[in-house]
């Protein structure tokens, strides 16, 4: 009895493989949703944040969106070619003048003041305008003026009457400040603009010059007149606010569209717009952006932190440098299954800059010529069409071409892996071939990654906005971080909650 006793309790323990299939299953799904939970970017942040939250629930929440706004298709010159505008100050030393290397350090929202979030529509398109733009309101009363989003300047600046030497038509009256709107050199902003070695005691207004990548430049004073921002919830919010008078624009800015009146700088310096809100307590240093892959263009960015999602972020650090770009490195680039590097560097690992104020995305020379290879490779049936000047690179197909969908299945996405989450998920920020195709008057399909050495960064990937298209991309400068997601651009909605699966 013993015996048949005892193999029959060890054939009740005995499980089958559908339950320990179902088992393995189950098991799966939790660490899954506790990886979620406890190690994901945004679960880690939210775990820290019902202080934070609790305080937001005390003050009155506000919010500022701004529309990115489509254009109408009007013909440019160089700027058809891709436009990047990566600024250099250059400030007035009384002997010629001298680029200024002096990091501008942005400061911290104070507890100051209501905690608000700006959002503004965008408006524009990459080809064939190549820029996107929203409005500010300037002065009293309060006038509108056109501005392209340039994550990639310090300096906001709007064309103005000081009285003006060379400005582009734009669409809107000439700024015309008044001698008491003026900044004195004294001001701590035009100090960290020119730096101590330039401080003029005797002088009356402050000057600055800033050259852009495309050789391209900017002479004006700054000023500081009322900015008017209007919250999502009907308030309003008004700050003294100090931007650049510009009175002399040279080569491709005198090309400008009619569509704009200057730049609006969203680098992380002092100078910047989200940094001034910030520094009065107004926002959060942290904005974004969210561009549409639709023809016609437009989108929305926002200033400050309600409308980032709190899960499906994809994030980045920051890294420092002498300037105030946006960058971070990527670990690997791939293009498809090819991984691709730079010949003498070390590692595989690339420099990153997100700017919005290039039009295409640029890479290093040998990435560049990898890709270039790797196109014509997979698709022997393209012959380049040099009477084509809509970029360096057109093809035709050996059919025609109405929409990308005919040919995008010759192209590979563009992968810049910036290391994983935890140990298997990656991080990873992926330009599909529209992402980096643009179809051409001609019915050409050209591509919009361009060679860095052009514009003299032979080592960096810049992502522009043919690549940020389908994206909402946020700036945290409060935590130094760059996050990503896809999106449809369309609408935007503030996020409450944490849902525990996602």
């Amino acid at each position: 009895m013993a015996p048949a006793y005892a193999d029959s309790r060890r054939s009740r323990r005995v499980v089958s493989p559908r339950r320990a299939a179902a088992m393995v299953l189950v098991l799966g799904a939790l660490a899954l949703a506790a990886y979620y939970c406890f190690y994901s970017d945004v679960a880690v942040q939210f775990l820290g944040m019902e202080e934070e939250e609790a305080q937001k629930e005390r003050n009155e929440t506000k919010s500022f969106l701004l529309p990115l706004y489509p254009k109408a298709r009007q013909g440019r010159a160089l700027r058809e070619f891709g436009d990047i505008k990566l600024a250099a100050k250059r400030v007035d030393d009384g002997g010629g003048g001298r680029k200024a290397t002096k990091k501008l350090q942005a400061k911290g929202a104070t507890s100051a003041g209501t905690n608000s979030t700006v959002l503004l529509p965008i408006k524009g398109n990459v080809f064939p305008d190549g820029q996107y733009y929203t409005s500010i309101f300037v002065g009293n009363p309060p006038r509108p003026y056109f501005l392209d989003v340039d994550t990639g300047s310090d300096l906001t600046w709007i064309q103005c009457d000081a009285p003006c030497t060379n400005c582009a038509k734009g669409p809107h009256p000439l700024y015309k400040p008044t001698k008491e709107k003026i900044v004195p050199p004294r001001d701590s902003l035009c100090q960290e603009l020119q730096g101590d070695q330039n401080y003029c005691e005797t002088c009356k207004q402050c000057d600055y010059e800033i050259e852009y990548a495309d050789r391209s430049s900017s002479m004006g004073v700054l000023a500081k007149d009322d900015m008017h921002l209007i919250t999502t919830n009907g308030g309003r919010e008004k700050l003294d606010y100090v931007f650049g008078c510009a009175y002399d624009q040279q080569g491709q800015l005198l090309f400008s569209p009619a569509k704009t009146d200057g730049i609006l700088g969203l680098s992380s310096a002092a100078i910047s717009l989200p940094s001034q809100l910030a520094s009065k307590g107004i926002i959060s240093n942290v904005f974004g952006h969210c561009i549409t892959r639709e023809a016609n263009g437009g989108g929305y960015m926002f200033l400050g932190d309600e409308y980032v999602p709190r899960w499906g972020l994809t994030w980045a650090p920051i890294r420092g440098g002498l300037d105030n770009l946006y960058h971070t490195e990527a670990h690997n680039v791939n293009y498809g299954d090819q991984q691709l590097s730079l010949h003498g560097q070390a590692g595989n690992s690339v420099q990153v800059i997100f700017d919005s104020g290039s039009s295409y995305t640029y890479l290093p020379e040998e990435i560049y010529k990898n890709i270039v290879a790797a196109i014509k490779n997979d698709s022997p049936s393209f012959v380049q069409d040099d009477s084509d000047t809509t970029l360096p690179l057109c093809w035709k197909a050996d059919s025609s071409v109405r929409h990308l969908g005919d040919v995008k299945q010759f192209f590979k996405p563009l992968n810049l892996h910036f290391g994983k989450r935890w140990f298997f998920v990656p991080k990873t920020f992926t330009i599909l071939p529209d992402d980096y195709l643009i179809l051409s008057d001609k019915g050409n399909v050209c591509l919009g990654l361009l060679n860095g050495t052009e514009i003299n960064h032979g080592s960096t990937i810049i992502v522009g906005d043919v690549s940020l298209r389908g994206k909402l991309v946020v700036y945290d400068n409060e935590r130094r971080q760059i996050g990503w997601a896809n999106s449809e651009c369309t609408k935007p909605q503030s996020q409450k909650g944490f849902p525990f699966f996602l």
